[in-house]
């Protein structure tokens, strides 16, 4: 299990080792070092998505947010857990096997994720802040870029409860 302790409250995050276990070795290998500890969810879209891990939104970083990347790629692991509310999956480009640090949570059912997207987590506690994140207000061309800043603290291992 993970926690994640952000600006808008806690949340813990179990992830499908079984379903997608190089996806989440590479999450875990990325917790381990701390990579999330002051990134922001970038990109939020009521009812789809809250985007996050990027290493451009630390405070100070250079690059466009959204665009950073670990300098290697994961390949997908597409499996049959849905894409539905509360699920963690791997951003990427538009090739399949293009993820790397950077993940979304569904704050909605998106269907038309399955078997392009490779879900490796479901949150398992912290629904409100998911909730919270989701509808912070937003700008931008997309009108997906919170006005406020929505800091992941730190994201830590805790034992399942």
């Amino acid at each position: 299990m993970l926690r994640f302790k952000t600006t808008a409250g806690d949340f813990t995050v179990e992830l499908f080792s079984k379903e997608a276990p190089e996806s989440s070795a590479n999450f875990l290998k990325y917790v381990d070092d701390g990579h999330y500890d002051g990134t922001l969810f970038h990109r939020v879209i009521p009812n789809f998505m809250i985007q996050g891990g990027c290493p451009n939104t630390k405070k100070g970083a250079k690059g466009m947010p959204g665009t950073g990347d670990p300098g290697y790629k994961v390949k997908a692991e597409f499996n049959k857990k849905p894409h539905v509310r509360g699920v963690l999956s791997a951003a990427r480009s538009s090739h399949p096997d293009s993820a790397g640090c950077q993940f979304f949570i569904c704050h909605g059912n998106a269907g038309f994720l399955d078997g392009q997207y490779t879900a490796y987590g479901q949150l398992v506690k912290g629904d409100d802040v998911l909730e919270r994140i989701a509808t912070v207000s937003v700008g931008g061309s997309e009108k997906s870029t919170p006005i406020d800043r929505v800091e992941v603290e730190s994201v830590t291992i805790v034992p399942a409860s």
